[in-house]
């Protein structure tokens, strides 16, 4: 019991795993991306739908960053450790 409470105060987890997916809408029409995002090692899982747009930001920031964060209780991406090109 006490496990759980514990579990259900941890707002902040790291991401360990993204899967990516695309999805068509309807035929000729722009299709949905998604992230399924793993936190803690499958402790919990969330999935966000960004826009076409915002999608290709986020797969460049997954790239360049060493570890991710997810605030599950705001439900913010927060990237640590950027390496910029030409930065070093």
């Amino acid at each position: 019991m006490a496990e759980n409470k514990t579990e259900r105060l941890i707002t902040v987890r790291q991401v360990t795993q993204v899967h990516s997916n695309w999805s068509e809408q309807e035929r000729g029409a722009p299709g949905k991306f998604s992230f399924q995002l793993i936190l803690d090692n499958g402790a919990e899982e969330h999935a966000i739908r960004p826009t076409a747009e915002d999608a290709d930001v986020l797969m460049e920031l997954f790239k360049r960053t060493g570890i991710i964060y997810f605030d599950t209780e705001r439900e913010v991406l927060i990237f640590s450790d950027i390496s910029l090109p030409g930065a070093g």
